[in-house]
């Protein structure tokens, strides 16, 4: 007994000896979970980044005396809409329908393929290339044809070389609609002629259009002066020259496509480019004849409200992130960081503010792997989102367990650490 006694003494004086001899034990206790001490930082305020910070002085007044029912002007780096009149209203398009017919042309097909006019497509009605049935074409002539003129017989042989059937060609319209996020977009004909449940808004004919000007292929089209073809077996020649006015009377301009039904009105749907800036610009059921020109004076008002109006520039992600403290885990907190700390642009006049917020739990529970998402950093204008950045533990952290209890004895009573 008295030897037990004597051992436990020896013991007790071992670690007091330790604890005396150990030069970083209290560091070393303070980082074991649950002794660490931390002061939350959670939540974050936001912050505040105003145009007057970025020496941005822009600014410019909203377009006035406009004809359009609707209408949209959009960055088109972001989709981001500028200004706007009824941009979720749903209206007819008209032509402007074969931006989508085009873009689906370019991903869904080979511009060497060879397509046959069946006696649908040779019916169309004007605007037509005049196909008869039974002709040839190459499908890259015929989107020249598609988009510089608006043939509507065009649209149909390429409809259905493509889908099967104007309708198979109108299923993928509205798939590629649905995956640009065009939720009061629907097609029915590849040409845009009247129809009930053929409809857009303006600001979604601004997001096709900014997606569809991404192709090189389809800016070389658009962009295109006047071009010259012969049908597949070379017995008769075509030549189609650009009807889009905006395409040369506008400092910067890109096309895109006119539109006119008389259910629509005249329709218009541009994009420009400036000093690294690019807009999209969308004008629904702008006047009837006589009055063709409303839809340029609408479009340019858009685009100079733009251009003057707004600048460029850059944000970059770079405020201290706080660790998130953990609940029953051998850590007590873990470093987050953000997932992407590139720079962005982002347009702002001199009346915009950024607000900066975040979303993160106050406290985390274990097991936790380092890469696992657990919030995002906000970035509002003016009270709308602009972006957001996913945030990331930085260090994994496991559970206290038996095997984590019996490690912290060990290092007391052997020094291991």
């Amino acid at each position: 007994m008295q030897k037990l006694f004597s051992s436990i003494i020896y013991i007790i004086c071992l670690i007091l000896l330790s604890l005396t001899c150990m030069r970083d034990i209290n560091n070393y206790l303070m980082n074991i979970a649950p002794y660490e001490t931390y002061d939350s930082k959670l939540p974050i305020p936001s912050q505040e980044i105003t145009a007057k910070s970025l020496n941005i002085t822009s600014t410019a007044k909203e377009p006035d005396v406009m004809y359009s029912k609707a209408y949209c002007l959009i960055d088109a780096d972001s989709n981001r809409i500028l200004t706007a009149k009824e941009p979720d209203t749903k209206l007819p398009m008209a032509s402007t329908t074969k931006i989508m017919t085009c873009i689906i042309a370019l991903e869904e097909s080979n511009l060497n393929d060879v397509v046959t006019v069946s006696e649908y497509a040779a019916s169309m009605p004007d605007v037509q290339l005049n196909m008869q049935s039974g002709d040839k074409f190459i499908l890259g002539d015929l989107l020249y044809s598609l988009m510089l003129e608006s043939h509507n017989d065009t649209a149909v042989a390429i409809a259905e070389h493509i889908g099967g059937s104007v309708e198979g060609f109108a299923k993928l319209m509205n798939i590629k609609a649905s995956e640009l996020g065009c939720t009061n977009t629907n097609f029915v004909t590849p040409n845009g002629l009247d129809d009930e449940k053929h409809y857009t808004t303006a600001y979604e004919l601004c997001c096709i259009a900014s997606y569809a000007i991404q192709n090189k292929q389809f800016l070389d089209i658009i962009s295109t002066p006047s071009h010259s073809f012969t049908n597949y077996d070379g017995t008769r020649s075509y030549s189609v020259n650009n009807k889009d006015a905006f395409l040369t009377n506008y400092n910067g301009a890109i096309g895109i496509k006119t539109g006119f039904t008389g259910n629509a009105g005249y329709c218009f749907c541009g994009a420009a480019t400036r000093d690294g800036v690019t807009l999209i610009s969308s004008v629904l059921a702008c006047g009837w004849p006589p009055h063709k020109g409303y839809k340029w004076s609408d479009t340019k008002k858009l685009m100079d409200y733009g251009f003057k109006g707004y600048k460029k520039t850059s944000i970059t992600p770079n405020k201290a992130l706080p660790n998130i403290p953990v609940s029953n885990g051998r850590e007590s907190s873990v470093p987050i960081k953000r997932t992407s700390t590139e720079p962005f642009s982002i347009l702002m006049s001199a009346d915009d503010t950024i607000t900066v917020s975040y979303e993160l739990p106050e406290s985390l529970d274990v097991p936790i792997r380092s890469g696992d998402i657990i919030g995002y950093e906000k970035y509002e204008i003016n009270g709308k989102l602009f972006a957001e950045i996913p945030i990331a533990v930085s260090k994994s952290a496991e559970a206290t367990d038996l095997e984590y209890f019996t490690d912290i004895i060990l290092k007391l009573f052997f020094m291991k650490y």
